[in-house]
């Protein structure tokens, strides 16, 4: 899908420039679920991107928001995410774990048939786009070479399981495994164990028949394990006099892996003025949340920014930490709040020095009060 400029007139509210131009939700797998955020975009009063990136406390940028809309590739599940929790969330109210479940399954859906799509595209002949929807192109293996199709390279289109769970399923019967010689020329497909090999039809050239191959794969096995036995045993028997068969080559605790980074946090609690508490015009007061730090990452120079602005005022940031993993720590934020009765909704979005956001995928901390 094609986007024309879009922009949105302070003053008045409406936007500037022409209209953009939706996808077709039968072109594809990825333009349909393009079609699904134009929909949900609308029903939450068709908010302008720039007003999601910034008024909403969308943890995207605008373009980023934009290309997802737009059909032409499939945003990352955390574009998506920010996406969608600004409007069906926020907006509309609607429970954060069902519309996550709800809209992870869509993005699910339209990775898993936009990759089938090219690789039923690849098997007709057709052009396969240079990148896939979702995931690394699949490995081509060794030349490809001439031969009578097997029964398992017809295999029939994806299952429901498959398209939900990204796991393939067992061939139905009729649907042969490869042979053992398919799997020594290079070919990708793999057969179960149990099946035992099976004869391919003869090729011109063939330099061993599968029989051969086979009774070599079990020779080259069985040296295999006699050495290991080997070399295990013999330490046993010749081990060091002094202290005993074995002592000298017993192995040393082996040294602790090292973990890989994880960044992660964890909201625990609202300590101070609960969503809805009410507060008096102009009264000053201090807001207190309670999060924890639940990767391995230690927090240092991190901060809350203030996504959004209302008739309450607030800091534009305050800081956090240092936090080590597993610590928990209370954020207070000072506010003021208007002088005219209403709601006053804010909120924070954990940042660095720089104000660029952390945690793509966590929703922001608020403060949601009425105003008497």
């Amino acid at each position: 899908m094609t986007e024309s400029p879009e922009s949105r007139d302070d003053s008045t509210g409406t936007r500037r420039g022409r209209k953009p131009i939706r996808p077709d939700p039968e072109s594809g797998p990825v333009a349909l679920f393009a079609h699904r955020l134009w929909e949900l975009k609308e029903r939450a009063g068709d908010p302008s991107f720039a007003d999601m990136a910034s008024r909403l406390g969308a943890a995207a940028s605008k373009s980023s928001l934009a290309a997802a809309a737009r059909g032409s590739a499939l945003p990352s599940w955390e574009t998506t995410w920010e996406f969608v929790r600004v409007l069906a969330v926020d907006r509309l109210g609607g429970d954060p774990e069902e519309v996550r479940r709800e809209w992870r399954t869509h993005w699910e859906q339209a990775a898993n048939l936009g990759y089938r799509d090219d690789l039923l595209a690849g098997q007709s002949g057709s052009a396969a786009p240079d990148h896939p929807v979702h995931g690394p192109p699949p490995s081509t293996g060794a030349p490809a070479r001439e031969h009578t199709p097997l029964a398992s390279e017809h295999r029939p289109p994806f299952t429901d399981r498959e398209l939900s769970s990204g796991e393939p399923q067992s061939p139905p019967a009729g649907h042969l495994p490869p042979s053992a010689d398919d799997r020594a020329s290079g070919s990708d497909h793999e057969s179960s164990p149990a099946d035992g090999p099976r004869p391919a039809p003869a090729s011109p050239g063939r330099p061993a028949s599968g029989k051969r191959l086979t009774v070599l794969a079990a020779v080259t096995g069985v040296v295999g394990v006699a050495a290991i036995l080997i070399g295990w045993v013999l330490p046993l028997i010749t081990g060091d006099a002094r202290t005993g068969p074995g002592t000298a080559t017993s192995p040393s605790p082996s040294a602790p892996q090292s973990l890989t980074p994880f960044d992660d946090s964890k909201f625990e609690k609202d300590v101070t003025y609960p969503d809805g508490t009410v507060v008096q015009a102009g009264e000053s007061f201090d807001k207190t949340w309670r999060i924890r730090n639940a990767g391995n990452v230690p927090w240092h120079g991190r901060y809350l920014t203030r996504m959004n602005d209302t008739p309450c005022k607030a800091p534009k940031r305050v800081g956090i930490g240092p936090v080590a993993p597993g610590e928990s720590v209370d954020i207070t934020v000072r506010v003021r709040a208007a002088d005219s009765p209403g709601r006053c909704k804010i909120y924070w979005k954990m940042t660095d020095e720089d104000s660029t956001p952390l945690l793509a995928g966590k929703r922001p901390i608020f403060l949601d009060v009425t105003v008497a």
